[in-house]
């Protein structure tokens, strides 16, 4: 399938910012953000178009234009360290633009990125000049002939930079994991002890229940004890009384009054 006029202007567009990528660039530099949001707009429109190109030859453009996105968002982070860990991470093109090239711009882009990058980190642990570092970096990015094997050089000591800090972020994460893992079994323990006492307390409820209406029956049949105790004394007393009284009277008339 012919590629359509959209398609054609997105590949020319794709590789004049692949080219600008690969210079170096003053901080104010505002066409390449500019020319790749362009590139969004059209890759966008490229995909609603009913003779949209191959899902595979999609994908990489989307991938190079990520690819030139993250360059840029990774340029303005304010450490080395943190610049060459975002250009680690991204993914450069797998195929050519133009028939021109031999290999994909977004990869020699992404080698010469991740160079300048650690060429910053050691003038930052050197104390040298970064300037200088780079400038000399790219002399020898262009003149000489044993490019593949600094780039690989520089790869290695960044990949032993990631290594480490990959490792550092295990460590933690191990930490992390075992502080959580203590955390969880101290709320265990306290949710168990928690239940016990809620257990303890609801038994002590029941028997204090149970002691009150024991209490209560108790209380009950003494006030219905001390009831009948008071009417039996009274009876007693009555019958006394009157006792008394009659055997007053007999005493009278059985001893009548001395004269």
């Amino acid at each position: 399938m012919a590629a359509t006029r959209l398609e054609l202007n997105l590949m020319r567009l794709l590789s004049r910012c692949e080219a600008l990528a690969a210079e170096r660039r003053d901080p104010e530099e505002w066409r390449l953000e500019k020319y790749v949001a362009a590139l969004e707009d059209m890759l966008q429109e490229l995909k609603k178009q009913s003779s949209k190109p191959a899902p595979e030859l999609l994908n990489e453009y989307s991938r190079k234009v990520d690819f030139l996105k993250g360059l840029l968002e990774a340029e303005k982070l304010p450490s080395s360290t943190e610049k060459a860990l975002a250009n680690q991470f991204l993914a450069p093109g797998r195929t050519p633009t133009t028939t021109k090239e031999r290999t994909p711009a977004t990869k020699t882009v992404h080698l010469q990125t991740k160079a300048r990058c650690t060429g910053k980190m050691r003038s930052e642990l050197l104390g040298t000049d970064p300037l200088a570092i780079d400038d000399s970096e790219e002399l020898n990015l262009r003149k000489r002939k044993g490019l593949v094997s600094d780039e690989k050089q520089s790869a290695v000591e960044l990949d032993a930079m990631l290594q480490h800090h990959q490792d550092m972020q295990e460590k933690l994460a191990e930490e992390m994991l075992s502080l959580a893992r203590s955390l969880k079994n101290n709320t265990l323990a306290a949710q168990n002890v928690i239940k016990q006492d809620n257990q303890t307390l609801s038994h002590s409820l029941r028997m204090a229940d149970q002691n009150f209406e024991k209490l209560k029956d108790e209380s009950d049949r003494l006030e219905q004890h001390a009831k009948k105790s008071v009417n039996w004394l009274l009876w007693i007393m009555l019958i006394v009384v009157c006792f008394i009284f009659i055997s007053m009277i007999l005493f009278i008339r059985i001893f009548p009054k001395l004269k």
